[in-house]
């Protein structure tokens, strides 16, 4: 098949072509018409066209490509398959190497979140993800625990979650740290869900729900990605990151509806619905992450379908009290030209799982806010939760069909953000 050139233009497409028409033709080349206000959409838009026609080889030309123009062909042309290929236009140095480092680290995190649970069990999630970070720096020590040894730190809401599959659960510890001094302090905890498959467990999700459910570790993939690029980008403070990787099914050995969980924290929940898993896992990366005693926590998690239902799978939601460190992420993601939006969460949230049995529930009452109640649930594993502690509800990280500007599957969508606000946190 011959490669296409494809050429920009803030020029009208000639009236055959039809009144606006994003796309021309001619020969070996095809032409993307664009206002300068929506260039970015209307590039990313053309290149899920070309997929959509089939057009697997094409070569970006002209003056008119940079970066994000380069960057936002590729985002909308990629697809799960990842077949298509581009011969890249001519950029400077730097911008050569931020690209590179792009299709790096975030087809890394869309492949992962598109591969199917049946190859990347829990423990496999944890070594592939440490193996990515590693091959950006050096500076890094890892740990994996995983299976009884679990049980046996006290690591329950991972065990627990985790114990009803012949895969074993796995938690990753992994400590960038490029002053090699063991008492350097820490400026940022990453954590993030890693369920490989969840079908909900005794409360089981019906099969249209259940489907892409492989992209339930989207959270762990996310943070993983975000600190591989905050290190390419020359991040130089120490970061660890926790991730909470389990598989949620049904057998004999899973947990069940009325069990309790004590954490190393003192707190008991009481589990009252299965498929509320997440924050179960998250809960204990979380108690890890304050004890380290960090500048700042950041956690991400494909938690609540709320939060999907709030904003669709166009923005990234985010959930915070402290308002600066909210405005902070917001404007990274400006900066990067990826959307968030922030949801509610206030000390009312807080109270809104009672147990009879236990402290709290692992689920909101009826007619509650669900990804505001999610993410009160998780303050209960902070100590100063009011101040710089952020949880991203990853909302945009998985499309089950594809859009104008969006193959189906892994978006990558928040990974830049994240590095961005890593590499400005002191």
């Amino acid at each position: 098949m011959s490669t296409l050139s494809i050429l920009l233009s803030e020029k009208t497409a000639p009236s055959k072509w039809g009144k606006d028409a994003l796309l021309s033709f001619s020969e070996d080349t095809v032409t993307i018409h664009y206002q300068p206000e929506h260039r970015h959409g209307a590039i990313q838009r053309a290149a899920r066209k070309l997929d959509n026609q089939g057009i697997k080889s094409v070569k970006l030309s002209g003056d008119n490509w940079d970066l994000e123009s380069c960057w936002h062909f590729w985002i909308g042309y990629r697809n799960a398959k990842n077949n298509n290929k581009v011969s890249w236009a001519k950029l400077n140095k730097k911008d050569k190497q931020e690209l590179k480092n792009r299709l790096a680290i975030i087809d890394w995190c869309r492949d992962i979140v598109n591969q199917q649970a049946e190859t990347l069990s829990p423990l496999e999630l944890a070594t592939q993800s440490a193996k990515l970070i590693s091959n950006y720096s050096s500076d890094i020590s890892y740990n994996i625990i995983s299976g009884e040894a679990l049980k046996e730190q006290d690591y329950m809401g991972i065990y627990t979650v985790g114990k009803g599959s012949d895969r074993p659960a796995a938690l990753l510890e992994l400590d960038y740290n490029p002053t090699k001094n063991p008492k350097t302090p820490i400026i940022a905890c990453l954590v993030g869900k890693g369920i490989t498959f969840d079908s909900g467990g005794y409360s089981l999700k019906p099969s249209s729900f259940m489907e892409s459910m492989r992209s339930d570790m989207g959270g762990a993939a996310l943070v993983t990605g975000a600190l591989a690029l905050a290190i390419a980008r020359g991040v130089n403070h120490r970061i660890k990151l926790y991730l909470c990787c389990a598989d949620n099914l049904v057998s004999g050995n899973a947990f069940k509806l009325g069990d309790i969980i004590r954490y190393r924290n003192g707190k008991t929940v009481e589990v009252d619905n299965t498929d509320a898993e997440g924050r179960l896992v998250l809960a204990d990366g979380l108690i890890n992450a304050d004890n380290d005693n960090p500048h700042y926590i950041i956690d991400c998690a494909t938690l609540t379908g709320a939060a999907k239902i709030a904003v669709g799978n166009d923005y990234q939601s985010l959930l915070s009290f402290d308002d600066k460190f909210a405005n902070q992420l917001l404007a990274s993601s400006q900066a990067e030209h990826e959307a968030f939006w922030r949801l509610p969460l206030a000390d009312f949230h807080r109270s809104q799982f009672p147990s009879s049995f236990a402290d709290m529930a692992n689920s909101g009452l009826p007619n509650t806010a669900g990804a505001s109640t999610a993410a009160a649930f998780l303050s209960h594993f902070i100590k100063n939760y009011k101040q710089n502690w952020l949880h991203i509800d990853c909302s945009a990280t998985f499309r089950k069909s594809a859009t104008a500007l969006w193959a189906t599957g892994a978006t990558g969508i928040g990974i830049r953000t994240l590095a961005n606000l890593l590499n400005v946190l002191k």
